[in-house]
């Protein structure tokens, strides 16, 4: 009585000269994960580079800034904006906190130095002109006072645009240059407040 062969374990020998080609399935399949993972590469190398040098995306903690952006609001910040421009009166900035530089802070630029800012009765006066405010809602102003001061040499007067909430210059007094690292500059999130920050 003969054993029987299993077929299965039948492989047929190559004819002479012949040789083994790999699966065109599998030859195909290489080329195009290499040009997906070279692509993924350079999609994380240019991401890493704008996250590092040029746009940061930062959520907005607190109600400072009201209404202009919302507690848990998403935006993108240019870190470097001001390398090619100069702060104005206005903008909205993203600085290292005075007193506790591990922490950030978000506000407008009121006063730039040599600038004479005083406040009287919640109404902003700079160099003797009172500031057109529209940024600031009737119901987020406030009445405080604060005595007239000129803003020193590369530092910035700062506020929240709400008011009656916000920890800014009238607290800790101008910001230097130094702390300021990036301009507020296109909201994301939610999408109903979706566009340039003003």
């Amino acid at each position: 009585m003969t054993e029987q062969e299993n077929p299965t374990s039948i492989v047929p020998a190559a004819a002479p000269g012949e040789e083994k080609r790999p699966s065109p399935l599998l030859a195909g399949a290489v080329p195009v994960l290499s040009v997906w993972l070279r692509d993924l590469i350079i999609s994380l190398a240019i991401s890493c580079f704008i996250i590092i040098f040029l746009y940061q995306p930062v959520k907005v903690e607190g109600t400072s800034m009201m209404p202009a952006l919302d507690d848990q609001e998403r935006i993108f910040v240019n870190k470097f904006a001001y390398r090619l421009e100069a702060i104005e009166r206005g903008d909205v900035v993203v600085f290292r906190y005075p007193r506790d530089p591990s922490k950030s802070f978000i506000k407008r630029v009121i006063g730039v130095a040599g600038d004479r800012v005083r406040i009287e009765a919640g109404q902003v006066f700079v160099n003797d002109q009172l500031m057109e405010e529209n940024y600031v809602a009737a119901a987020f102003a406030d009445q405080r006072s604060f005595p007239e001061m000129v803003v020193p040499a590369h530092s910035y007067f700062v506020l929240g645009d709400h008011r009656t909430m916000s920890n800014d210059s009238r607290d800790f007094g101008p910001v230097n240059a130094s702390y300021i690292y990036g301009k507020a500059v296109f909201g994301y999130w939610p999408v109903e407040k979706m566009g340039r920050v003003r």
